[in-house]
């Protein structure tokens, strides 16, 4: 049976350092200028694409390729999801051509269907629950710039609800990050219902509303958009609450501890969620974790094509 990556659940601890050891050893290849690899030689990938993407979309696509694959890149449009074919009609027409099928979507159930009809492995390239492969790059980044990902303090100031942050603190709690996030009431999350989804509790996770008191002492600071794509219609509203108050700004940076790291998944809005000297600042390491998206999507490829149907 094929294995997934709907979301980091599914992956105890063990295998999430795993694949960032993996995502490591495939970035200092690349350094030394061995680029192209075979693991994926001879195989395919549909990479379907319902929302707009430039980093997942390009490293993903460059990680299949370097690897000695073929992306086949699909939007809704092209597929007969437009026109209202089921996801499981789809996912069980391409899996029998491709060897995966990767999938950026609106709903998560989206994914959890095509999982359940797919012959083939399905990974997730966000959906409205999930960014695992974000989540990935981000404590690859982490444990590259802080030497370790055990007891780091990770402030996340914005949208508790979001994916990212979600995919952030399932991780985190498997590896034993103390997860802290400070958000408008509203927007708070579940701490019931992620630490039920990590399952293997070693870290912690602390609600604040007040971004100042999150953000005390913490080793990371991270911040996402506070008005994601499917929620354009909330904009006005969400504004509202979260500015300026959850801005992160170079006087709410200084608050937190020595050699201090800002983080951002990308795109920013510069002077919403994040002000521009904050994003420059010899602090961000947003651009190191873009390019680490291209490293943790190989490992994801090798760990769910290569080594888990050889294992």
């Amino acid at each position: 049976m094929a294995r997934h990556l709907l979301c980091l659940s599914s992956f105890s601890r063990e295998e999430i350092l795993e694949l960032i050891e993996l995502a490591i050893e495939y970035k200092r290849l690349r350094k030394r200028g061995i680029r192209f690899t075979r693991e994926l030689e001879g195989k395919t990938v549909a990479m379907i694409f319902e929302k707009p993407s430039t980093r997942t979309r390009a490293s993903f696509a460059v990680a299949v390729y370097e690897m000695g694959g073929q992306p086949f890149v699909y939007s809704r449009e092209e597929l007969q999801l437009g026109r209202g074919e089921p996801v499981k009609d789809t996912a069980r027409t391409l899996s029998r051509y491709h060897d995966a099928i990767a999938a950026r979507v609106f709903r998560h159930e989206s994914l959890e269907e095509m999982a359940a009809f797919s012959s083939v492995p399905v990974i997730n390239l966000l959906s409205d629950k999930a960014h695992p492969l974000q989540a990935l790059a981000d404590y690859m980044t982490i444990l590259e710039k802080l030497g370790r990902i055990e007891g780091v303090k990770l402030a996340f100031v914005g949208d508790g609800t979001d994916n990212v942050f979600r995919s952030l603190a399932v991780a985190g709690l498997k590896l034993g990050v103390e997860v802290r996030v400070a958000s408008p009431p509203r927007y708070a999350p579940d701490r019931g219902e992620l630490e039920r989804l990590a399952g293997e509790v070693r870290g912690c996770l602390k609600v604040f509303e007040d971004p100042v008191e999150a953000v005390r002492g913490a080793d990371v600071v991270y911040t996402d958009v506070f008005v994601s794509m499917g929620q354009e219609s909330e904009r006005g509203e969400r504004l509202k609450a979260f500015l300026p108050r959850y801005r992160v700004t170079k006087s709410l940076l200084e608050e937190a501890g020595k050699g201090a790291i800002f983080m951002h998944c990308l795109p920013a809005r510069r002077g919403e969620e994040v002000d521009d000297d904050v994003i420059e600042s010899g602090a961000s390491v947003v651009f190191d974790q873009a390019e680490n998206r291209l490293h943790t999507s190989k490992a994801v490829l090798r760990f769910l094509l290569v080594d888990t149907v050889c294992s």
